[in-house]
């Protein structure tokens, strides 16, 4: 085996990890065992023993004592933490993103976001719009945080998406808010074609109190 093998299964440990968990094959307080991990995953045990650190880390799960490890677990502060972690690194963001995307760059994610509107208004919310529709929301947030080109912030930044994603899956979802939803990132996009930074941030700020104040049920 050589050197970066083990680094390569701890990687596409993780990686199955994540998808299974945003794939609703794992739930938010559910224990699990190690070895159940490798018949859900389809990696090796020793793989598994060197997530689990990373992902205790991480907040994706904690060990339970004379229970073994459960995952997140969703409650009021852990999404006031999320939601608040959220804000600060994507309001910066937005307003870097004003300054340096491209009219091109804006003018297809606004083609992106009309598009899944007036799919809503042919075919209705079928489950393949709001597929879509949930893939363009997430999408627009990653390339604003992935523009700042900072790896360190992107890592981050997605490690607590994963946990917004589950609080979004549990608790709200987009099905019944497509259109909503899209209208809200057009008005960003709209603030972020200003190339008015102040402006574009407090659209972003707004978005994600809208969001966070759903999850609360506000």
């Amino acid at each position: 085996m050589s050197e970066g093998e083990p680094l390569k299964l701890r990687e596409k440990a993780y990686d199955s990890f994540t998808q299974h968990l945003l794939a609703n094959n794992l739930h938010a307080g559910q224990f699990i065992s190690q070895r159940e991990l490798v018949a859900l995953t389809q990696m090796p045990l020793g793989a598994i023993r060197e997530l689990v650190p990373r992902l205790e880390v991480e907040g994706l799960i904690k060990t339970v004592p004379q229970r073994g490890m459960q995952i997140m677990h969703i409650d009021l502060t852990m999404i006031r933490d999320a939601y608040q972690f959220r804000l600060f690194l994507e309001k910066e963001a937005t307003a870097a993103f004003a300054r340096s995307v491209t009219d091109g760059g804006l003018a297809a994610l606004r083609a992106q976001h009309e598009e899944i509107i007036a799919r809503v208004e042919r075919e209705g919310p079928t489950q393949q719009v709001i597929d879509d529709a949930q893939a363009t929301d997430w999408g627009l947030h990653d390339i604003i945080i992935d523009a700042l080109g900072n790896e360190i912030i992107s890592k981050t930044y997605r490690v607590n998406s994963i946990k917004i994603r589950l609080i979004r899956r549990e608790l709200t979802g987009i099905a019944g808010l497509v259109v909503p939803v899209m209208q809200e990132h057009l008005g960003i996009i709209d603030a972020i074609a200003s190339r008015d930074p102040v402006r574009a941030a407090e659209a972003m700020t707004a978005h994600i109190a809208n969001a966070r104040n759903r999850a609360l049920g506000l």
